[in-house]
Formats: structure tokens, sequence, C-alpha cells
């Protein structure tokens, strides 16, 4: 399945200043029955967005119209817990489309690339500076580029570079996930084999 090509993005954040967000924080186990990647955006924290009765939390920050965008700005420690791709999933249909956090579990730092997020790893300094630029403006934009690898605060200037496997930036840069790319280097493949036939 092909995801959005990212290339550069331009975009208000979300903030969630909250340290050691969990896959089962971001969507818990119980919506985990769905075989398909569509719906999971309407319970993505669905345990801190809504109470028992299913009416929104007031206080969460995904309840409140003054944060919006296509970033998601979380603490130290994002995505860890359990390896489930679903925390992804949801992430990326509820509109998400880059994670900025000063550190990301592993597993799901390469599930979010393979569902075509972009994780952006930035040192805890200038994550405080994202979420005090936030902060003093809601509307505050940030411009994640990923063929430079860096991020930058629109309203500061200030940039920061961030690391990423080089075959991952490639596929995201074309939209790709594991499966387009190698259907995309088909004819090499199928070339390469035939010259190492025998027959």
């Amino acid at each position: 399945m092909a995801y959005d090509k990212f290339t550069v993005l331009q975009s208000t954040a979300v903030p969630l200043p909250i340290e050691n967000v969990d896959t089962d924080q971001i969507i818990p186990a119980r919506f985990l029955k769905a075989t398909t990647r569509e719906g999971f955006g309407d319970n993505l924290f669905r345990d801190w967005r809504y109470n028992s009765d299913n009416t929104p939390k007031s206080d969460f920050v995904l309840n409140n119209p003054v944060y919006k965008g296509k970033i998601l700005v979380g603490g130290k420690n994002f995505g860890s817990g359990s390896s489930r791709e679903h925390a992804a999933w949801a992430i990326y249909d509820y509109g998400f489309r880059c994670v900025v956090s000063s550190f990301f579990a592993d597993i799901f730092k390469n599930n979010a690339i393979n569902m075509g997020i972009l994780p952006v790893q930035v040192s805890p300094g200038f994550l405080d500076k994202i979420f005090s630029n936030i902060e003093i403006n809601p509307n505050a934009e940030f411009k994640v580029s990923l063929p430079d690898q860096t991020i930058t605060i629109v309203a500061t200037g200030d940039v920061e570079e961030f690391e990423i496997n080089g075959y991952k930036k490639n596929n995201l840069i074309n939209g790709y996930d594991d499966i387009d790319y190698l259907q995309a280097i088909k004819d090499d493949i199928e070339t390469f084999a035939e010259s190492k036939s025998i027959y």
C-alpha cells in the first residue's frame, strides 16, 4: 500500500508534553480487532480523549480546537511498550504525518516510517524550544524537510538536523512501503535474476 509522499511539511503542531507515551495509550488493546487500517484515528488516545460515557474530555489536547496541524509533538520516549503497528495506523489515520520527540522506541519508529509517518528525533533542548513556541503561539508553524533532514521553528529560524536511514528516507519521499519499493525495482530484480540463471 502506497502512502502520501513526504518531502517538505510546513504545519502547525499539536503538543503532547508527556513522557513515556506507550502504544497502549496511543491505541488501547480493545480496538485491535480490525483487520484494515481505516478508522483507527477515531480511537487515537481513546482513554485520554473520552470519558467512560464517550463524552470528550475537555482538558485533553486533541479536544482543544486551539491546537491543530499535521505534526504531533510528544515528550521523551514516545511509542514505548508493545510492538503493535496499530499505533502508527491510528496516528496516520487521524491526520498526523510527522511525530517529533527527543526519543522514540525503535519498533514504533520503524512502524511509523513504514506507515508513511516521519518520526523526527530532536535534542531535548530543541524539543523544549518547540513546546515553548507552541505555548506562546498555538498557531506557530514548523517546517520539516526530509530531503535536507532538518526541522525549523519558522518564527525564530532555529534549525536542527535529524537522522534517518537512507533506504527509509527514499521510501518516504516516494510514498513507498517495502512492497512498493520491490515493485519499483522489479525490472532490475528480473534482470539480475536472468544474469545469474544457469539455464
